[in-house]
């Protein structure tokens, strides 16, 4: 049995279609994904699961039970981080922890096992109040309160966005060792690098999964030729190489651009004295492997 099953999920905020006829399962005591820009559907996608708001058509489960017909008990069995930190910022990481153990009738001492790990980090501070914790700390506590009631399921939307690297790091070998022990974990992350980390991905615009697959599986499909190109003048670099014959298609990657081509009709020689006759200086052009980022770009501008 699928611990997360998805049927033709729509959702419409007036005249917005923030979620258009999605459908994808999740296996028990996997690590799934979702990728995408904000305003794609993925927080919306997390409230109905989670039975925060309803679809306007389709069906899901969740562990087994119907999002509209069992919510209640749905509540009891998940755990759900926000994008946004959402405990109660005057109250200590000890006080924040008891009250969410308190609402689903349990304890830390019953329960302690279960976040050991990832409250140790954060429990010589447990007298701190919430809104002083720094941002992976405070990334610790709300997973501890999402887990103190042994949830089957995690949700998780986008938790290490703003976010150092090393706690970023720690949050991942965090939610690895959480899978160890079975549980399901839906989450979504603005990192290609964390996406990497999954088991499946889907990735997701405008409301539409463009395609569900594991990562290597995604890379392995990009077909096309890649070229990593650089000069002094960027900005003008990224309009220059997309008006040029040959080029596919052209988007910034941090300090270099991306590049696929056609390589009947254009090589790196010719590349660069095109960008020279244009005034471009020290060119550097050279051929890449394609990233998760690379092949979400290519199937989105495919459905756009």
């Amino acid at each position: 049995m699928a611990a997360i099953e998805v049927n033709n999920i729509s959702k419409k905020y007036g005249e917005v279609e923030a979620l258009r006829g999605v459908s994808f399962s999740v296996n028990e005591g996997e690590i799934f994904g979702l990728i995408g820009p904000d305003g794609s559907g993925k927080t919306t996608l997390f409230r109905i699961l989670t039975t925060l708001i309803r679809a306007n058509s389709g069906t899901a489960t969740v562990d087994g039970l119907d999002v509209v017909k069992n919510y209640k008990e749905i509540r009891n069995r998940v755990g759900y981080m926000p994008g946004r930190f959402s405990l109660y910022q005057d109250l200590s990481v000890e006080e924040n922890l008891t009250f969410f153990a308190t609402v689903f009738n349990t304890t830390i001492k019953e329960n302690y096992h279960l976040i050991k790990d990832i409250y140790q980090q954060i429990e010589p501070f447990k007298d701190r109040r919430a809104g002083k914790l720094s941002g992976g700390m405070k990334q610790k506590l709300a997973l501890s309160c999402a887990m103190i009631h042994k949830p089957t399921v995690l949700f998780l939307d986008e938790p290490t966005t703003g976010v150092d690297p090393v706690s970023r790091k720690e949050f991942w070998q965090m939610l690895q060792a959480l899978k160890e022990q079975g549980i399901t974990i839906l989450v979504s992350t603005p990192y290609m690098n964390e996406a990497m980390l999954c088991d499946r991905i889907a990735m997701i615009q405008e409301g539409i999964f463009l395609g569900i697959e594991t990562p290597q599986e995604i890379i392995g499909n990009f077909k096309e030729t890649i070229w990593s190109v650089k000069s002094h003048k960027m900005s003008g670099l990224l309009n220059d190489l997309r008006t040029c014959h040959g080029v596919k298609s052209c988007f910034a990657f941090g300090d270099v651009h991306h590049v696929t081509v056609d390589e009947s009709l254009l090589t790196p020689a010719e590349l660069e004295r095109l960008m020279q006759e244009k005034g471009h200086l020290n060119i550097e052009i050279r051929a890449i492997e394609a990233s998760i980022e690379d092949c979400y770009m290519q199937l989105a501008s495919k459905k756009s």
